[in-house]
């Protein structure tokens, strides 16, 4: 669709945008031309293949029935401005639509609100995305289990292991010489029994096997 005058509808994933006089007007009230629209549709639309994503209709078509809409990847905006005004130009059929998050991939429950995603947590979001990219998700989500936010993930983050004891021998090794101080008598070291204190007073183990320290 290269002219709004030789097209008359724009495909989103379920529905589609009337491209009326006043629709292309509403589209430049928001910096948008109707080429434009389709190029940032392509760039915004999400496969849900792992990507941070949101299904965006409005309050108004779901209670006409419709649910017209676009499954949107959160990763691709800069920032919460950019991803609030493509969104309304994707609904430019109407003149101050209410924006309803239908449906959520990929980020946690805490951040999604079918009222609309606020600013806060769509930078929650990206916090995660990167985060995730950064480490990996099993272990952010393991630190989500503990958390409300990301602010202390990276201090706290200590790594993984397949057991609180096998973390425990870890600590032993880092920070102590059982062989000095207790001579033959460290093989009968209870690593689980440590371990089992470890986790009661100071670290926790997400259910991927992640440990995190107290910060």
């Amino acid at each position: 669709m290269s002219n709004p005058q030789n097209s008359i509808k724009m495909r989103l994933q379920f529905g589609e945008l009337n491209i009326t006089p006043r629709v292309v007007n509403r589209l430049h009230e928001l910096d948008f031309t109707v080429p434009e629209l389709e190029d940032a549709i392509a760039e915004h639309k999400s496969d849900c293949d792992g990507e941070p994503s949101v299904y965006v209709g409005t309050y108004g078509k779901y209670n006409d029935g419709s649910l017209c809409g676009l499954w949107i990847d959160l990763s691709t905006f800069d920032d919460y401005d950019e991803f609030i005004n493509f969104c309304q130009a994707i609904h430019a059929d109407e003149e101050d639509p209410e924006l309803m998050a239908q449906d959520f991939e990929c980020f946690p429950r805490q951040w999604y609100n079918e009222g609309f995603i606020t600013e806060e947590d769509f930078d929650h979001i990206k916090e995660y995305t990167e985060m995730c990219e950064k480490h990996s998700a099993e272990a952010v989500d393991d630190y989500l289990e503990f958390h409300d936010d990301l602010d202390d993930f990276e201090e706290a983050y200590c790594g993984e292991w397949d057991s609180e004891e096998d973390f425990a021998r870890h600590i032993v090794e880092e920070c102590y010489n059982l062989e000095k101080t207790m001579g033959d008598l460290a093989r009968y070291f209870d690593y689980e029994a440590f371990g089992r204190e470890l986790f009661m007073f100071d670290y926790t183990m997400g259910a991927n096997g992640h440990v995190f320290r107290p910060v």
